[in-house]
């Protein structure tokens, strides 16, 4: 065991007098001791429950013969921070989730990790932790909300933002405003559609760190408490047989995540998450990978905002590994990867049905037959954009417009709310990349304005910044470089034509090589001032968004 470096021994008396002082007893010192990582907060929608899945791990872990020990780590409600300068805060707390658990573990020693997160930043910031820690480690969320119900239909936060738009365009009233508000999020747990939480509890899933329902069942289900508790015991197999995250979290397995990511229709943030964790573990993550895969990857699944589907759905319909399993018989898995379970994903899929072709279509019935993420390049973006196709409408996926350039998301969503906004328009928000915004904040108000409006089937928004999963329409973001490094962004001009072609993965404006190199000479990049603490630190190291938004430590 790794503690027995600190509790054996009568040189390590002094410390296990500490221990004794938490109240351990010696057979409890005798055991494995195993951290349990708690998300646990009162701010946050999706953590406000995870108080009881601790408890459940920890009943979990002592019914298996280990002494569990919790200790805290951050998270930030991406909802709540969002259109103010709280969503700067987002991101860039992955960063501080993956340091400050690294910290504490290293500080105090363990034997084994559980990892309890649910939310955006929250879950890539513990598995990046994972990854750099490397003892044995399990992951179980919080869970997703329910869908809310208003006027027979499910309903989830997209739905809540696009409601804002609807009331300023004059489509709904105060009453009807006030009824989304109250029935939108009705329970705790992480937002119900396939946002980025969803999408990265999912993906834990697949990545081989998160036992079989981590990604689906409900945060009010009984069953998560199950779960809970099978986590719990399952890390004391781990242990016993020291099967570590990077034995899990393989090339390989990585492929299959990306595979998923495409076939389910993940958050576009999960290609600013996969890269950085796949960093953590010493692979190199190419954002290229992703329309290859996608190529050859059938899209099953339209949750929402895609479509009219919730977690909640998906989890009745058998899930993740029901997904996993329609990939599988199309050959596109590596199914002889190692899992949480101690078992390989081939053994994992043994018997998995899925329940619901409805909810998960089969490969010979996709709503398309390529992936639900896409990489554009060109030299608006050459290293590269994100756009989730699947969320994007026919006639959006071909398109060419003016420009409409805003320097920030609050000069964009002001103009968006006045009607300045026209049919066939592209707006560009720039200065809001990982180093210019900083910290890359979401754009779900202007996306959700736009969309609210009814003009998301005729107007498509670039960004330098990036898009929260409960986006949908024409919605490019990551675009790198950014406007802060000198990205081609940075000198687009109001009425300067943008083509866009999601099918062929190209994005590009219309000016010559020679105009842009004359507006490079002419342009001084706009700096931000007020900048200062953590935000200051984070922009002056952090990656662009094609390398993961990571932090240069080199």
């Amino acid at each position: 065991m790794i503690t027995e470096n600190i509790v054996k021994g009568a040189h390590n008396a002094p410390h296990r007098s500490l221990y004794h002082a938490l109240g351990l007893t010696e057979e409890e010192l005798n055991r494995p001791l195993i951290g349990i990582v708690s998300s646990y907060n009162e701010i946050v929608p999706g953590h406000m429950n995870i108080d009881k899945i601790v408890q459940a791990v920890k009943t979990g872990v002592a019914m298996a013969g280990g002494t569990p020990i919790v200790f805290p780590a951050i998270a930030v409600c991406d909802g709540i921070a969002m259109g103010h300068r709280g969503m700067k805060y987002s991101l860039v707390t992955r960063e501080l989730i993956a340091d400050s658990t690294e910290a504490m573990v290293l500080a105090h020693g363990f034997d084994g990790l559980v990892m309890v997160p649910n939310c955006d930043k929250n879950v890539p910031g513990l598995l990046m932790a994972a990854a750099r820690l490397n003892i044995p480690t399990v992951f179980v969320s919080g869970g997703p909300m329910l869908a809310g119900r208003i006027d027979g239909k499910k309903t989830s936060l997209s739905s809540m933002f696009e409601a804002v738009g609807s009331y300023m365009a004059n489509k709904i009233d105060d009453e009807k405003l006030l009824e989304f508000e109250t029935k939108t999020c009705p329970t705790c747990g992480s937002c119900s559609g396939m946002y980025t939480a969803n999408s990265m509890n999912c993906l834990t899933e697949v990545l081989g760190m998160g036992l079989r329902g981590n990604g689906t069942i409900p945060a009010v289900y009984s069953r998560r408490i199950e779960l809970a508790k099978h986590a719990g015991m399952k890390i004391m197999e781990l242990v016993e047989k020291d099967i570590k995250p990077l034995d899990i979290m393989t090339e390989k397995a990585f492929r299959n995540a990306l595979t998923a990511d495409m076939a389910i229709g993940c958050s576009t943030n999960s290609m600013l998450h996969l890269p950085a964790i796949a960093n953590e573990c010493g692979i190199d993550f190419d954002l290229s990978m992703a329309n290859e895969i996608s190529e050859i990857t059938p899209n099953l699944c339209h949750l929402a905002p895609a479509g009219h589907t919730y977690m909640e759905d998906l989890d009745e319909a058998g899930g993740v590994y029901a997904v996993l399993a329609e990939l599988d018989k199309i050959g596109l898995l590596d199914t002889d990867v190692m899992t949480c379970t101690g078992k390989t994903l081939k053994e994992n899929l043994e018997g998995v049905r899925n329940l619901d072709t409805t909810v998960i279509r089969t490969p010979d019935d996709p709503f398309s037959k390529t992936g639900g993420l896409a990489v554009l390049k060109g030299n608006l973006a050459p290293d590269g954009c994100v756009v989730k196709r699947s969320a994007v409408a026919s006639e959006m996926l071909v398109h060419k417009g003016p420009a409409r350039v805003f320097n920030s998301e609050e000069d964009a969503i002001r103009v968006i709310y006045e009607g300045g906004i026209k049919s066939g328009d592209v707006v560009i928000i720039r200065y809001e990349g990982p180093a210019g915004g900083p910290g890359m904040r979401e754009m779900l108000n202007p996306t959700s304005a736009i969309a609210g409006m009814g003009l998301d089937k005729q107007v498509a928004l670039i960004t330098d910044g990036r898009f929260s999963g409960a986006t949908r329409g024409a919605s490019i973001g990551h675009v790198s470089p950014e406007a802060a490094k000198g990205g081609t962004i940075a000198y687009v001009k109001d009425g300067d034509m943008i083509s866009i072609n999601i099918p062929e993965y190209k994005i590009s404006v219309d000016i010559s090589d020679e105009e842009l190199e004359k507006r490079k000479s002419e342009t001084t990049l706009l700096k931000k001032d007020g900048i200062s603490g953590y935000l200051r630190r984070y922009a002056e190291s952090v990656s662009s968004s094609d390398k993961g938004a990571i932090i240069n430590y080199k």
